[in-house]
C-alpha cells in the first residue's frame, strides 16, 4: 500500500500518516476497516486529479439500478405516507382516549423505525448478487413483520421515550440527526422516518449527514438527494425507461403519481423550510473510527451535541462507532462506543443491520446460540450469523445523562 496522491482535501494527510504508521504495510496485514476505507479514498482520487471527471460518480449507475428494482416497495411506501401524513394533519383520531392515542403513536413509531432499519438490506457493496426478485422480497411489508424476530436488541422505546419527553416539555428548538448510509431505497425510507419525525411533532428539525465522495458504492452523497427528488417528481421518466440491470417495470397507476407527487412535493417543502437539512461532512469519509471523533472534529461533535438524538445508519457507521474491535458479544453498547458513550453529550441510536463480525450488547448466551444454530457449531464459520443481513440490532446509549 503506497501514499495517497494529494488532491488538495486535507483529509490526504490524516490517510497518509496512517498509512506511514503501519510501516508500509501490505493489503493483508492492515486492519480491515483502514484498507476499505483507503480503497475508496484512493479511487475518489484518480477522478479528483483528472480534468473532466472531478465530480463523477463512478456509482451512480449501480445506485439507480437498485432505486428502480426496489419499485413495489416504493410504491407501497409511498400510498401509506400520502395517508399517514393526511392522518396526521387532519388529527384523525383525536376522539380516543390519551392513553389509545399514546399507544398509536408508539406503534406508528416503531414501524417507521423498523421500516428504516431493514431498508439496509439492499446495501450494494455486500449484497451484489441479488436478482430483482430477492431485493423485491427483502423490502415488502409482509418480509418487515418476519424480520421483527430477527432483532437481537431493541432499544426504541428508550429512543422514543427521549423524544417524547422533549415534545411534552414545550421546547421549541428539537433537532434530530441523521447520519446517512446508503441511496437509493435506503434514503428514501431515511426521508419517510425524517418527514413522520417532523409532522408526528416529535422533531423541529432534522440534519441528514452524507458523505462528501462516492463512497463504499452506495452511500449517499449531496448528489444522491437531488437525484432522488427528481426521480419522485418524473417517475415515469425512471420507472419506464428499462435497462440491462433491471426486469421491466410495472406501469404505474394514477394512485401511484399521486402517491409518488405527494412524497415529493412534502419533501421539496420541508427542505426549502429549512425543516430538512443536508449537511455534507468529510470526516465520515476518513479512516478514523468515530473514537476519534472528540479530537479530530471538535465543530462536528458540538454541533451534534445539540441534537435530541443521533441515529446512525448501517454496518458501516456502527463498525466505526465500536472501532470495528473484536468486543466480547455480551459488551455494553455504552461501552463500546466509548467517548460518544455516558457523559459524552449526545444520545447514539444506531440502526444496524448484521454484516460483519463486530457486534455488541447481546444477551448472555445469545451469540453463542446463534452460532450453533447458523453454523452447526462449526468454529471456521462462528460468526456466519453476524455477516448475511438476516439479523440486526437497534442500540441506545443516552450520553445526556
Amino acid at each position: 500500500m503506497t501514499p495517497i496522491e494529494d488532491d488538495g482535501q486535507r483529509d490526504i494527510v490524516d490517510y497518509n500518516k496512517q498509512l506511514e504508521a503501519l510501516n508500509s504495510p501490505r493489503w493483508m496485514s492492515v486492519p480491515w476497516l483502514f484498507a476499505e476505507c483507503y480503497l475508496y479514498r484512493r479511487i475518489h482520487t484518480y477522478f479528483a486529479l483528472s480534468t473532466q471527471w472531478k465530480t463523477y460518480d463512478v456509482f451512480f449507475r449501480q445506485k439507480l439500478s437498485a432505486f428502480k428494482s426496489s419499485q413495489p416497495a416504493i410504491l407501497e411506501l409511498a400510498a401509506k405516507y400520502k395517508s399517514l401524513m393526511t392522518q396526521l394533519r387532519e388529527h384523525i383520531g383525536t376522539t380516543r382516549s390519551s392513553a389509545e392515542v399514546e399507544e398509536a403513536e408508539w406503534i406508528l413509531f416503531m414501524e417507521m423505525c423498523e421500516i428504516c432499519l431493514w431498508g439496509n438490506a439492499t446495501d450494494l457493496s455486500l449484497l451484489t448478487s441479488l436478482t430483482y426478485e430477492d431485493i423485491q422480497e427483502l423490502q415488502g411489508a409482509e418480509a418487515r413483520k418476519k424480520a421483527e424476530m430477527n432483532i437481537l436488541v431493541n432499544d426504541l422505546p428508550a429512543a422514543y421515550r427521549v423524544l417524547k419527553e422533549a415534545q411534552k416539555s414545550g421546547k421549541m428548538n428539537r433537532k434530530v440527526d441523521i447520519v446517512l448510509d446508503n441511496a437509493g431505497f435506503e434514503l428514501f425510507v431515511d426521508l419517510i422516518l425524517a418527514g413522520y419525525l417532523l409532522e408526528s411533532g416529535l422533531a423541529t428539525q432534522i440534519i441528514l449527514h452524507s458523505k462528501t465522495m462516492p463512497w463504499f458504492v452506495s452511500d449517499v452523497i449531496a448528489a444522491d438527494f437531488q437525484t432522488l427528488l427528481y426521480l419522485l417528481a418524473c417517475p415515469n421518466d425512471v420507472f419506464s425507461s428499462g435497462n440491462n440491470d433491471t426486469a421491466p417495470q410495472l406501469p404505474l397507476s394514477a394512485e401511484d403519481l399521486e402517491s409518488l407527487m405527494f412524497v415529493f412535493n412534502h419533501w421539496s417543502d420541508i427542505h426549502s423550510e429549512g425543516q430538512l437539512i443536508l449537511r455534507p461532512h468529510a470526516f465520515w469519509t476518513t479512516a478514523f473510527s468515530y473514537w476519534e471523533l472528540p479530537m479530530q472534529e471538535t465543530r462536528l461533535l458540538h454541533d451534534l451535541r445539540e441534537s435530541e438524538l443521533i441515529v446512525f445508519k448501517g454496518d458501516l457507521n456502527y463498525r466505526k462507532l465500536t472501532a470495528d474491535a473484536m468486543w466480547d458479544a455480551t459488551t455494553r453498547f455504552g461501552d463500546a462506543i466509548g467517548p460518544l458513550g455516558r457523559g459524552s453529550g449526545v444520545r447514539v441510536l444506531a440502526l444496524r443491520t448484521c454484516k460483519a463480525d463486530t457486534v455488541v450488547g447481546l444477551p448472555p448466551g445469545k451469540d453463542e446460540r446463534l452460532k450453533a444454530a447458523e453454523c452447526g457449531g462449526e468454529e471456521s464459520a462462528a460468526m456466519k450469523w453476524a455477516w448475511s443481513g438476516k439479523y440486526a440490532v437497534v442500540q441506545f446509549c443516552d450520553g445526556k445523562q
